[in-house]
């Protein structure tokens, strides 16, 4: 741990010097071909450091650097990939929260112009927007890797969401439904509340657009401090019944899974929400019970690369590699190849299957007005279904 401390400091420092202009790729020399790519993402340097420059948490590393240092550390490997790969690439960091440069006047410099494709580990709506905002006025692709959510913004053919919007995910687990469901009883176990509400809103509406048989899907509100009898009126222990827990609330999920667990006569086969990556679905009280969830990012253990970067934080750092670092080397390995590749045109081959690292990303058109048929934006419409039982995975389709 302390070497991975040691390590983390060293990269911030030196992130403090140069994030603002980084040129982490140079090209050939006797090249006129160079691609320039602007990755914003929080460092929080200035929160790390005090105004004379001495490193504020003495030996203590705080957890709100992590998924940002996380993220740039995954960069510095695709990056190294990419030299090797004779990549030419000017790349330049930025700091979300840096309060001496932020968002806005970064992207209002007249240097801003020169690049060809934005990369940002966004945490918020407002940063989404703004980033979205250059990259449509500059006609140059925004891929938002991290923040799932289109922030309300529409008409923007420019913006790519790649931690696929709530909305897809149930519309992906409505069809995985109508796949291998279809007969099966159908409750969607729910709480009070306008998030509740939302989920709800399209499950119903896609009964409406479906192209396959609509599903027959009961609904259910739960009390707060909802028991045993409460889930149990809504089971069958003759007929295995399919329950979704329609709520982003990871104290109801883990609730309503325990009672389901616990509840072995009566046969369910339990479909979470993708925050349930947060859960420990290990613990003892849920032995036994598979749980499916989805999520676009799935890292394969017997990948290669997987296990290369696995290994080198093993080796280097004592450590395992969180998922930022995949997303981090994913994101822009991935998008910088086809930058070389297109160039200024990238925007329209954003969706092509090369240059795949560990997801089967499947970037699509979404229209939110079905009537006017404006391209509001791109989206990654490929989600992994996760079946977990006592903490392991037993399949991924």
């Amino acid at each position: 741990m302390k070497k991975y401390f040691r390590y983390s400091l060293l990269l911030i420092l030196g992130l403090r010097a140069h994030a603002q202009d980084t040129t982490a790729i140079k090209p050939p020399v006797d090249s006129n071909a160079r691609h320039s790519v602007a990755i914003f993402l929080p460092l929080y340097l200035d929160s790390a450091f005090d105004a004379t420059g001495n490193y504020r948490y003495d030996k203590n590393f705080p957890k709100f650097i992590n998924p940002g240092l996380e993220f740039y550390e995954g960069v510095e490997l695709a990056l190294d990939s990419l030299r090797k790969e004779g990549a030419r690439l000017d790349v330049h960091i930025y700091d979300t929260r840096s309060a001496t440069q932020p968002i806005r006047q970064v992207v209002a410099d007249s240097a801003f112009r020169d690049f060809e494709l934005i990369i940002g580990s966004v945490v918020n709506g407002g940063e989404e927007q703004q980033l979205a905002a250059v990259a449509l006025k500059q006609h140059v692709p925004f891929i938002n890797v991290n923040f799932p959510n289109d922030a309300g913004i529409t008409a923007n053919p420019d913006l790519v969401i790649l931690n696929s919007t709530l909305r897809a995910h149930c519309e992906a687990i409505y069809r995985y439904m109508q796949r291998n469901f279809p007969t099966k009883p159908l409750v969607f176990f729910r709480k009070k509340g306008a998030q509740e509400d939302r989920l709800k809103g399209y499950f119903t509406d896609l009964d409406h657009v479906t192209a396959g048989v609509p599903l027959k899907i009961q609904y259910v509100t739960l009390d707060d401090n909802f028991d045993n009898a409460a889930v149990t009126a809504y089971l069958d222990s003759t007929e295995q019944t399919v329950c979704v827990a329609g709520s982003l609330d990871e104290g109801f999920g883990s609730r309503l899974a325990g009672m389901l667990a616990y509840l072995k006569n009566y046969p369910t086969t339990l479909i979470g929400m993708p925050t349930w990556d947060n859960i420990d679905l290990s613990k003892p009280e849920l032995a036994g019970k598979e749980i499916i969830y989805t999520t676009p990012f799935y890292m394969n253990p017997a990948d290669t690369l997987v296990k290369e970067i696995n290994q080198y934080y093993k080796g280097r750092f004592y450590s395992r590699p969180s998922d930022m670092v995949f997303r981090g080397y994913e994101s822009v390995y991935r998008f910088g190849h086809l930058l070389c590749l297109h160039g200024r045109d990238l925007g329209g081959s954003i969706g092509e299957k090369k240059f795949k690292v560990f997801n089967d990303f499947n970037i699509e058109p979404v229209f939110l007005n079905r009537q006017s048929m404006t391209l509001d934006y791109f989206e990654n419409k490929k989600l992994y279904f996760i079946h977990k039982m006592d903490g392991n995975v037993t399949a991924v389709n």
